[in-house]
C-alpha cells in the first residue's frame, strides 16, 4: 500500500495542508486565506480561532482532494509563521487576544525600555543571536500581559499559556484542553528572543527582564520526533504529529540546503535568505539573525545565518489591495514588462521598519526618483525590483559574516514563478538563480522533518536525492550597470530614516 506525509503550513496570508509522496512530490493540497486586521497603523493581528478553524478545513479538504484517509498518512509536521504570538488560557482554550503577527511594530517602546537596562539594541545577542526588535515575540507576549485586563495576574497564577502558530496548532491538533501538548521545537523557540541558542533551553534572566512567567512558555523538543498523536475527532485522528519547524527553516530543509556554506531564499509575505552554518554559531556583525536552522532527533543541533525582509509578496498586494492598480498579483510581471528599466524609480517598502540588514523601526515606505517620465509600468517594476534589491543587501551581509561568496540561490516560494523578477535578482546578484521543481519547499521541509522522524525517508541523503532543478537564471546585466542601480537603491534607502519620532 503507498503510504504519503502530510504537511500543515500555517502561514501569514492563508493556511493550507499539503500531501507529498516518497519522491517529495505534491499529491493534493488545499489552501484558505485568514482575515488580516489592522486595529491602527503598524498594527497586524490575526484571529486564531479563525486560523484553527481553516486548519481543520484544509486538512479534511487535501484528503479528499487525494481520495485519501487518516490510514494512508504515516505522519504529519507542522510549518508555521514565526514570531507570530498567541497568548490563551489553557483550561478554556480560548486566547485572550488576536495573535501580535510578525510584521507588528507596537512593541517598539518596549523593545526601546529594554535596550535602556543596557547593551541597546544588542542587549541579548550574545546568548539568542538576535538584535533587540519588534519583530520577535518576546515583547508581544509582555505588550499582551501589560494591556489585556488581568492578563498578567492569570499568567502569574499559571492559568495563561503561551505559543507561536506552531505551538497553537499542536496544542489544538492533540486534544486542546482534553490533553493538549503544549511543545515548540528550537527553531521557533529561537525567534523569541527568550532561548539561549547554546542550551536550547528558556532563558530565565531575560524572561524576567520581560515579565513573563517561565510557566506560560512550551516545551521545547527537537525539530523531528514524535511529539503525539492527533485527537481521534481530527481528519488526521491518530497520525503521529512528528515534524516542526519555522516557515523558512522548513524551506531551507526541503530546498536540501543541509550543508554549510548552502543557501536559500523564499519569496512569501516578506523575503528570508538562510545561509546553512553547519553546527557552528555565526554571531553576525552585519545585521543579520544567527538562528537554529534545524534540530533532526538526537542529532546535532545545526545553526544558521539569517536576512529577514519584512516586505516583499506582500508590496504586490498592497499595490493590488491598496492602490487598485493591478486586478491579481499575476498582473504586475506583465506589468513591469512593458517597460525595459525602471525610469529613475525606486520603492523602498519600509511599512513596518526596516529589518536585515538595517532593523530600523524609525523607516518608512518611500517612492523615490519619480520625474513626470515615470508610469504605472515603471513603479510596477520598482516593486519588483525592491524585492531584488533588499535579497542582494543581505547576500552581502553574509558574504561579510561567513566569508563565503554566493556561488549559486536556491529560491522558493510565490514570488518566483515571476520571470521578470528572477531574471533581475541573477542580474542584480551576479550569480546563478536557481528553482527546484518543487516550489513550495516550506510544507515539503516539514514533510520531511515528519518522515524522517518516523522512518518513511530513511536519512539526509534521501532529500538530497529528492531535490530537482526546473529553471536557472543566469546573469546578463553588465558591472557597471549592476553596481550604478544598486547605488541608486542604497541612497533610496536612506531616504526612509527618521520617519518615525521617539514621542
Amino acid at each position: 500500500m503507498t503510504s504519503y506525509v502530510a504537511a500543515i503550513d500555517q502561514g501569514t496570508t492563508s493556511t493550507r495542508t499539503m500531501i507529498f509522496d516518497h519522491s517529495g512530490r505534491v499529491v493534493a493540497v488545499d489552501q484558505r486565506e485568514h482575515e488580516q486586521i489592522f486595529p491602527q497603523a503598524g498594527w497586524v493581528e490575526h484571529d486564531p480561532e479563525e486560523v484553527w478553524s481553516n486548519t481543520r478545513t484544509v486538512t479534511g479538504g487535501a484528503l479528499a482532494k487525494a481520495d485519501l484517509t487518516s490510514a494512508d498518512i504515516v505522519a504529519v509536521g507542522i510549518t508555521n509563521q514565526r514570531e507570530t504570538t498567541v497568548v490563551w488560557d489553557r483550561k478554556t482554550g480560548k486566547p485572550v487576544y488576536n495573535a501580535i503577527v510578525w510584521q507588528d511594530t507596537r512593541t517598539d517602546k518596549i523593545v526601546n525600555e529594554l535596550g535602556a537596562l543596557g547593551g541597546g539594541q544588542e542587549r541579548y545577542r550574545e546568548k539568542t543571536g538576535l538584535p533587540l526588535a519588534t519583530y520577535f515575540s518576546g515583547p508581544k507576549i509582555k505588550w499582551i500581559l501589560d494591556n489585556v485586563d488581568g492578563a498578567r495576574q492569570r499568567a502569574e497564577a499559571g492559568d495563561l499559556i503561551f505559543g507561536n502558530m506552531d505551538t497553537w496548532v499542536l496544542w489544538n491538533m492533540t486534544g486542546g484542553t482534553d490533553g493538549g501538548l503544549h511543545v515548540t521545537d528550537p527553531t521557533n523557540a529561537s525567534r523569541t528572543l527568550l532561548m539561549d541558542l547554546d542550551t536550547l533551553s528558556w532563558d530565565s534572566g531575560i524572561a524576567e527582564d520581560m515579565g513573563i512567567p517561565l510557566s506560560m512558555l512550551p516545551e521545547i523538543r527537537s525539530s523531528s520526533e514524535v511529539y503525539g498523536k492527533v485527537r481521534e475527532k481530527g481528519a488526521l485522528g491518530g497520525v503521529p504529529i512528528a515534524g516542526i519547524l519555522g516557515d523558512q527553516q522548513a524551506a531551507t530543509f526541503g530546498q536540501a540546503c543541509l550543508s554549510p556554506g548552502e543557501a536559500k531564499n523564499t519569496y512569501g509575505t516578506g523575503n528570508f535568505v538562510l545561509l546553512n552554518t553547519g553546527t557552528e554559531k555565526v554571531l553576525s556583525d552585519n545585521g543579520l539573525l544567527t538562528t537554529v536552522c534545524y534540530k533532526i532527533g538526537e542529532n546535532a543541533t545545526v545553526y544558521a545565518l539569517e536576512g529577514s525582509i519584512a516586505v516583499t509578496g506582500s508590496l504586490v498586494q498592497w499595490l493590488r489591495d491598496n492602490l487598485g492598480m493591478i486586478g491579481t498579483a499575476a498582473e504586475i510581471e506583465a506589468n513591469a514588462k512593458t517597460v525595459d528599466d525602471n525610469g529613475g524609480a525606486y520603492f523602498v517598502p519600509a511599512f513596518s521598519g526596516l529589518f536585515a540588514p538595517y532593523w530600523r523601526s524609525d523607516a518608512r515606505g518611500a517612492i523615490v526618483g519619480l520625474t513626470r517620465f515615470v508610469n504605472k509600468g515603471h513603479l510596477a517594476r520598482a516593486v519588483l525590483e525592491a524585492t531584488a534589491f533588499q535579497t542582494r543587501e543581505v547576500i552581502d551581509a553574509m558574504d561579510a559574516d561567513s566569508g563565503v561568496p554566493l556561488k549559486a540561490l536556491k529560491v522558493d516560494g510565490g514570488m518566483v514563478v515571476n520571470e521578470l523578477l528572477m531574471q533581475f535578482q541573477a542580474d542584480i546578484l551576479g550569480v546563478p538563480v536557481i528553482r527546484p521543481v518543487v516550489n513550495e519547499t516550506t510544507a515539503l521541509g516539514a514533510a520531511y522533518a515528519a518522515g524522517l522522524a518516523v522512518g518513511f525517508w530513511a536519512s539526509e541523503d534521501d532529500i538530497r536525492s529528492n531535490w530537482a532543478k526546473d529553471k536557472q537564471w543566469d546573469p546578463s546585466m553588465d558591472d557597471s550597470r549592476r553596481e550604478s542601480e544598486y547605488k541608486n537603491w542604497k541612497k533610496a534607502v536612506t531616504k526612509t530614516f527618521d520617519w518615525v519620532d521617539e514621542d
